[in-house]
């Protein structure tokens, strides 16, 4: 069935749960237009429902208020260090390289290579030198800058939603020595930021994201996000944090069953093995918030999908809502099943009070989990 060319202004309204990503729509002639109040640049976020967008929707000095990240930190990020080495509480504390005290070799237990021969021969006794474990921090961040980012409808669009979310994360990680490094995915290739330690630093990946060409709509290449997580796992072998910011959706996976798993589930449950995995899943209101505008075609930016859709038929509205409600709960049991911490960080909410929120929840979490047992002190 072939469908008149679409008429009238572009309207803010999300995409039809099956296809892959947040789909452009247009009203039909029969449809009231919606005027907006200037050109281009005056839309915001909502000129991204046109194609991918030009410029950024959230300036740098805006990504993360820093007077609240302070106000956080004394809280909060203790809990976000509970799993990493020396200074972070690890649960594998690990080898380190700084020499700490001498102590009587024991064997079976300790390694014949960490034998301290200038005491032994001193003291005619074997010992061995123990090391402190590493107190720097490596956070490494997986940004996802696919055609299904490139979109947003509340006065910002997810891409750069998942770019204040790295800046939280990375305020919120940072001490002194520890470092921050990314990734960007896009459809052809997976750039590498380089980890360095420092505020500013931190500034200029950030600045990186943000200056990072748009990809175009319906762009294609070998590149996908389990294909990504897998390199990002191969690669950075050091124990750490691992961020990876996503909507989560593959092009032309309609499936709404929870037992399916997505491709990229078993990649982000090899990557748990090693680091513990923070998941970024960002949403916006319209994707699972169907308004009532009337007819509208619905079209997806990673695919050729293309539909009318009349939401003003409870009916449909009613079905639309409970298909997008489906699919993000398989992705919330795909990344649980995972072993990973998951935060969904939607574009009509503060994205500083989710996070924050998410981490005094897994304050409870972790105290339990690294609790001695019933009778044994740490």
């Amino acid at each position: 069935m072939s469908f008149p060319p679409p008429g009238g202004q572009p309207v803010g309204t999300p995409g039809f749960p099956p296809p892959a990503g947040p789909p452009v729509i247009y009203p039909p002639p029969s449809g009231a237009p919606v005027q907006f109040a200037g050109p281009e640049q005056s839309m915001g976020a909502v000129s991204s429902v046109l194609g991918a967008p030009t410029r950024a929707t959230i300036p740098l000095h805006k990504l993360a208020p820093e007077a609240a990240l302070r106000r956080l930190e004394l809280t909060i990020v203790r809990r976000l260090e509970g799993f990493l080495h020396g200074d972070h509480m690890g649960l594998l504390p690990g080898p380190g390289s700084d020499i700490s005290d001498a102590r009587i070799y024991v064997p079976g237990e300790d390694d014949v290579r960490k034998i301290d021969w200038a005491v032994t021969a001193r003291t005619t006794v074997p010992y061995v030198r123990d090391t402190i474990a590493d107190r720097e921090l490596e956070v490494w961040a997986l940004l996802d800058v696919t055609p299904s980012m490139n979109w947003g409808t509340e006065g910002v669009t997810k891409r750069d939603l998942g770019i204040a979310a790295v800046a939280t994360i990375g305020f919120l990680s940072q001490r002194m020595g520890d470092r921050f490094g990314g990734y960007i995915l896009r459809p052809e290739s997976l750039r590498r930021l380089p980890a360095r330690s420092g505020r500013s630093a931190l500034y200029g990946l950030l600045r990186k994201m943000l200056t990072e060409p748009f990809v175009p709509d319906h762009a294609t290449g070998p590149m996908t996000l389990a294909a990504s997580v897998e390199k990002l796992s191969r690669t950075q072998r050091r124990r750490g944090l691992k961020v990876v910011v996503s909507d989560f959706l593959t092009p032309g996976d309609h499936e709404l069953d929870p037992n399916v798993e997505p491709e990229w589930e078993r990649s982000m449950r090899r990557l748990s093995v090693r680091n513990q995995v923070l998941a970024v899943e960002v949403v916006d209101r319209r994707e699972i918030e169907f308004p009532n505008v009337g007819d509208m075609l619905i079209r997806d930016p990673e695919t050729d999908f293309e539909r009318y859709v009349n939401t003003g038929d409870s009916d449909a509205r009613a079905r639309m809502d409970a298909a997008s409600a489906a699919q993000r709960e398989r992705i919330r049991i795909s990344l649980r099943r995972a072993g990973v911490g998951h935060i969904q960080l939607r574009t009509d909410r503060d994205w500083v009070q989710d996070i924050a929120r998410f981490v005094l929840a897994y304050r409870r979490v972790a105290s339990m989990l690294h609790a001695p047992p019933q009778g044994v002190t740490k």
